[in-house]
């Protein structure tokens, strides 16, 4: 197989090597590559806390408010086994074929390339508005301490910081990435510890057990309420699946991916359900301190518990954590959202300028554009904060399901072209547990959620602003993967024509054809243009 350095270009028989090397100089400004440094610690602390961000800190408390403690442990647990399914899918894509475009790339090799326009567009769309997030989350937060600094001075501020921050390279987003998230999970932790005192009534003024399951109850809304918090799981959720991106740059994808994999499940029952449980039985979900659609500011759950029980002190110290898991968050957002526009650029699905990295192996380009759209993080300035961090976790959770489904699919296909080409799956380093059976459930769940997460914008009185909310991107999805297909003319991949070559790692799985592509019975020599 290729190195990293060469790209990605099938080359057909008549093309010699002076073609080749003359195409690869004149791309030299969009094609060069980015850098393999993530370290296996590094994988592994973010796949362990890279997504604990201020989502879980302040999105629970919209969460508890709207479904109650038993509400929020149906919806997430059931989310998070849907995440456990999509990641097995993934792990086993991503160790074999460990490229920055991900199942992005998947999808155009194993489905149709229009279906890679179009997720390709949702993913970053999603990482956009779940940075938007991150600004809008840290402005309500900070506001906890002082209101001297408007909410739209912190956007601006921590918009350049995340910014600066992001341009400093690979290896210095693994390393700020995994002492974070070390911080995080510590954090969580101890709040755990502390919440068990607190509920026995060892620390605070009253023993607590489960008495606000009870008045005023386990379900803020019965089952529309637990609808309606799927969505907030989704978002919640997402980033479980960066790990096929980070494979792209990490220095030994093959022991690193399938460890990150296997956090997973232990990752979803420790720190989300756990979360999920203990805010649940700490504070009633009727308490106005909670994030709702009419907040103007609003504290974390785990802000109030500490407060109540007396503990002020450790309720700033959770703040400070906050403001961690936000730095750590809008680091990852900016990563993501940007690695897929370089991939979508360098592939003919984005403006091409967008490919563009620095000598630090840094796509600068890319970063500017999505931080700049991430603006619509101000529109919370001009409405209530709460309203608008309600309509943008939702966008995003609806994004969420729509990506994990087609990961899914793309499983399916995969898999299905293995065995047309006469391929074991004994021969894969890492296998999806349960398949097809986990697969094909989470491929239903995820289309069964998209459609269900808003069916409560129908009951009476019917609500516009909540159907467009809970449905825009539908049309959208399908706008753009019908729009690159009629204007591409894309075809449906054949399985026995479906590449499945191009880009393994040769330690992670004997190498077929020594680098050849198998396309329409023929194999053609190819020249790797990868992007990481």
């Amino acid at each position: 197989m290729g190195t990293d350095k060469e790209a990605e270009v099938a080359v057909g028989g008549n093309r010699d090597s002076d073609s080749i090397d003359a195409f690869a100089a004149s791309s030299e400004a969009y094609s060069a590559p980015l850098h393999r440094k993530l370290k296996s610690r590094h994988i592994q602390m973010i796949a362990i806390g890279g997504i604990i961000g201020p989502g879980l800190f302040v999105g629970s408390s919209n969460a508890l408010h709207i479904a109650g403690p038993a509400g929020i442990l149906i919806s997430f647990s059931l989310v998070g086994i849907i995440v456990f399914f999509v990641m097995q899918s993934l792990g086993e894509l991503a160790t074999l074929i460990p490229v920055t475009g991900s199942f992005t790339e998947y999808a155009s090799r194993f489905v149709d390339d229009s279906l890679s326009f179009a997720l390709g567009w949702a993913y970053w769309y999603l990482w956009v508005t779940v940075l938007a997030n991150e600004y809008n989350a840290i402005s309500l937060v900070i506001m906890y301490w002082t209101e001297v600094v408007p909410q739209w001075g912190w956007i601006i501020i921590f918009w350049f910081f995340f910014m600066v921050l992001s341009l400093a390279g690979i290896l210095v987003y693994g390393e700020i990435e995994f002492w974070l998230s070390l911080i995080k999970v510590i954090s969580i932790t101890i709040f755990f510890i502390v919440g068990i005192f607190i509920s026995a009534g060892v620390i605070g003024p009253q023993k607590i057990g489960f008495k606000y399951w009870d008045d005023p109850g386990a379900f803020a809304d019965s089952i529309n309420g637990v609808a309606n918090t799927f969505v907030i799981a989704g978002t919640l959720y997402a980033g479980t699946e960066m790990v096929g991106i980070t494979a792209g740059e990490a220095d030994n994808p093959a022991k690193a991916v399938p460890r990150a994999i296997r956090q997973v499940f232990w990752r979803i029952l420790i720190f989300y359900v756990g979360t999920m449980f203990f805010i649940g039985i700490l504070i009633p979900y009727d308490d106005s301190r909670l994030l709702s659609k009419e907040s103007k500011t609003a504290q974390s759950p785990f802000t109030i518990a500490l407060s109540d029980a007396g503990l002020g002190a450790g309720a700033s110290l959770i703040n400070a954590v906050i403001v961690v898991a936000v730095i750590s968050a809008g680091n990852s957002s900016m990563y993501v959202s940007s690695r897929t526009i370089l991939f979508m650029a360098r592939n003919g699905k984005a403006p091409r300028f967008m490919g563009r990295v620095n000598k630090a192996g840094v796509p600068w380009v890319a970063l500017l554009f999505s931080n700049l759209v991430a603006c619509i993080a101000f529109l919370s300035v001009s409405k209530a904060a709460g309203a608008v961090y309600n309509a943008l976790i939702t966008l995003s959770g609806v994004a969420t399901f729509i990506v994990w489904g087609t990961i899914e699919l793309v499983h399916i296909r995969f898999r299905n072209g293995l065995k047309a080409q006469g391929q074991s799956v004994d021969d894969l380093a890492f296998k999806a547990m349960w398949y097809p059976y986990g697969t094909y459930a989470a491929l239903a769940a995820n289309i069964f959620l998209i459609f269900f997460q808003g069916y409560t914008a129908f009951l009476n009185p019917f609500s516009a602003t909540s159907f467009v909310i809970s449905y825009i991107l539908l049309p959208v999805f399908v706008i753009l993967l019908l729009g690159y297909k009629f204007w591409k003319k894309t075809k449906w991949v054949k399985l026995e024509e479906m590449d499945i070559w191009t880009g393994r790692r040769d330690d992670v799985m004997p190498a077929h054809g020594d680098g050849l592509s198998k396309k329409s019975g023929v194999f053609h020599r190819v020249k790797r243009v990868a992007v990481g």
